[in-house]
């Protein structure tokens, strides 16, 4: 059995966790020690909740205004468009701005700045962010030279990197520790979205009414960024929508809770059952 390694740290109003395989103690101590610094780096500059993020900064920006991010920001932001894209704007980090505004802001990136075409940019990456600070900490820990890790947000959002010695994978499942339905990852992310824990929170950024699916919905991706805005577009979308998104986006699975059960959609082969 491997030797693994937990360390937990509390960042963006959550629980992050870092699980490590196959090396020494301190330094497997070191190495989650560096990750979690940046991910409180990138609290600081992603949340809405601070007055001086980047994130609120933008909110401050006027039609035609325009903001210099820093790289970390800027990729985020990048990101989100292609999620939204991707999803035909059923993932959207304005969603919530429709509570506020009687049309969704617009905006653009380009050479590492924002510009705000029209509207307030009440940008909210909740539903990205945590997946984003995954993948930014996967990096760090192979610059580690720390490979086979498993990274947790919130038992929200799961990213996956080698497998531990001897092993087909890290063992997974579709909702809560004891759920039924489980699977060996490795090098892939898994993100789930549902309305048990916070009720009506997630928006359908297309009518800024609540989401119309009431079971959960799970989305595994390459990238916990991509897992996370999936995940949570898979909540406002049709199944057919879901279908015809999934025709395009090869490397996407989506999961759709249906009864004691979560039914596969997508292309992507199904990981190893455990």
């Amino acid at each position: 059995m491997n030797n693994i390694h937990i360390f937990n740290h509390t960042a963006m109003a959550t629980q992050f966790q870092v699980r490590l395989a196959g090396e020494e103690k301190d330094y497997a101590a070191q190495a989650a020690q560096a990750a979690f610094a940046l991910t409180d780096e990138l609290e600081s500059k992603l949340s809405r909740f601070r007055a001086n993020s980047e994130i609120s900064e933008i909110a401050q920006l006027t039609a035609g205004g325009m903001l210099r991010l820093t790289e970390p920001v800027f990729a985020c932001l990048e990101l989100a468009k292609r999620m939204e894209a991707a999803t035909a704007g059923a993932f959207s980090v304005c969603a919530a701005a429709l509570q506020t505004q009687a049309a969704r802001p617009a905006w653009s990136l380009e050479n590492f700045s924002v510009r705000c075409d029209g509207g307030k940019l009440e940008f909210d990456l909740g539903a990205i962010g945590k997946g984003f600070a995954l993948d930014r900490m996967a990096a760090v820990l192979r610059e580690w030279s720390c490979p086979a890790f498993l990274l947790v947000a919130g038992g929200s959002s799961i990213l996956a990197g080698e497998a531990p010695d001897k092993t087909a994978g890290w063992s997974c499942g579709l909702g809560d520790d004891n759920a039924p339905q489980r699977y060996w990852l490795k090098n892939c992310s898994l993100s789930g979205s549902g309305l048990a824990i916070k009720g009506k929170h997630i928006l359908d950024p297309r009518t800024g009414k609540p989401a119309a699916r009431q079971n959960r919905a799970w989305a595994l991706c390459d990238t916990a960024g991509e897992s996370d805005a999936l995940s949570t577009a898979c909540m406002v979308l049709a199944e057919a929508e879901i279908h015809r998104i999934l025709a395009v986006e090869k490397s996407w699975l989506v999961f759709l809770e249906e009864n004691e059960n979560a039914r596969p959609l997508g292309g992507r082969a199904l990981p190893v059952r455990v």
